[in-house]
């Protein structure tokens, strides 16, 4: 038996986080090892491993994930200076949780990302 997924247990209660959205297709959390003064993490309630485990069924959850997380910016007071939105997908990213989730990070000057 696969070992219970702890964003899992966040989103249904069993497990405290510092919850700052939620409604019933997704939800928002503080970050509890932030890389940035404002990192929330926006997770879909549904179980999705990661970008690999969307399906054309998940179009608008999808939407869902970024329109929330735009929310959550312009809410927070940084829409206007800037953030960013980081989705990692796989070992090989970092992923650590094998939730599907997206790093809202802001507040602070970041550095350019190459390209």
């Amino acid at each position: 038996m696969a070992a219970p997924c702890i964003f899992c247990e966040i989103i249904t209660g069993k497990l405290p986080g510092d919850i700052v959205f939620q409604n019933e297709t997704v939800t928002a959390f503080r970050d509890r090892y932030p890389r940035a003064p404002i990192h929330i993490l926006i997770v879909p309630n549904k179980h999705l491993e990661s970008i690999n485990s969307v399906t054309a069924a998940d179009k608008e959850l999808m939407g869902d994930l970024i329109l929330i997380a735009r929310k959550l910016a312009t809410d927070l007071g940084i829409s206007e200076t800037g953030y960013r939105l980081v989705v990692n997908t796989g070992p090989d990213s970092g992923q650590s949780v094998q939730h599907l989730h997206i790093h809202l990070l802001g507040g602070n000057k970041m550095p350019l990302m190459g390209g």
